[in-house]
């Protein structure tokens, strides 16, 4: 079988030095080139499409996250594996939202880096298969959320179901300056009202508190924050 072939993209020559020094390490992957800004991405993913892109977030002319788009738009196979020192939460968050495989924080060791690079594979093994899947594999590759409703949540009523409350969880859970029944909506794709039906749920069972948020003109904004 043909090596996983690797884009690295990171403007610090010494830690790109460090992500291809481990690649060695790991059998079965190749680094085929190395960008030290998003227009040298650009132009390496006009050439070829990697099955596996290692993206730092801070880069000399765009951030990594918004350069996700234009990676999907060229390289629509490729997989996305974040190594960054970012924690701000607005970047985790687009992050999340853009399907990014994993979210490795600096400074890392190999052994991190060696279980994410190890889980994509199983992953890209998998969907090359051309056969049935079974739950156990089709789990793997949608893992449950690691934040679910606790267990002594109440039976949960009408029109509240536990997938969309899991992913309302988790969405207002990355956002530290809470989040507008409308944006929540936008974000996770459901109406405004339903979305507002989820968080006032999540206050009246005490996971979730509001805020009123005055702009420059118009009503007050109501906010919510999950429950620390």
């Amino acid at each position: 079988m043909n090596d996983i072939e690797v884009l690295v993209i990171e403007d610090d020559v010494r830690v790109a030095d460090v992500h291809c020094r481990f690649l060695e390490k790991i059998e079965g992957f190749t680094v085929i080139a190395r960008a030290n800004t998003g227009e040298e991405a650009i132009d390496w993913l006009q050439s070829f499409s990697p099955h596996l892109i290692l993206l730092d977030v801070f880069l000399p002319d765009i951030l990594g996250v918004d350069l996700i788009d234009k990676i999907n738009e060229l390289s629509p196979t490729s997989s996305i594996i974040l190594i960054t020192a970012a924690t701000e939460a607005h970047i985790v968050q687009k992050a999340y939202l853009k399907n990014v495989m994993d979210y490795i924080l600096k400074p890392f060791t190999f052994d991190q880096l060696k279980e994410s690079i190890e889980k994509f594979r199983y992953k890209h093994l998998l969907l090359q298969k051309n056969e049935k899947f079974t739950q156990e594999k089709i789990q793997y590759l949608w893992p449950k959320a690691t934040l679910t409703i606790p267990q002594d949540t109440p039976l949960l009523p009408k029109g509240i179901d536990s997938t969309t409350m899991n992913h309302v969880i988790n969405y207002l859970s990355t956002m530290e300056d809470g989040s507008t029944a409308e944006l929540l909506g936008r974000n996770i794709g459901v109406s405004r009202s339903t979305a507002r039906r989820y968080l006032e749920f999540l206050v009246t069972q005490k996971q979730a508190y509001t805020e009123l948020t005055y702009g420059t003109v118009g009503r007050p904004e109501r906010r919510y924050f999950i429950s620390k």
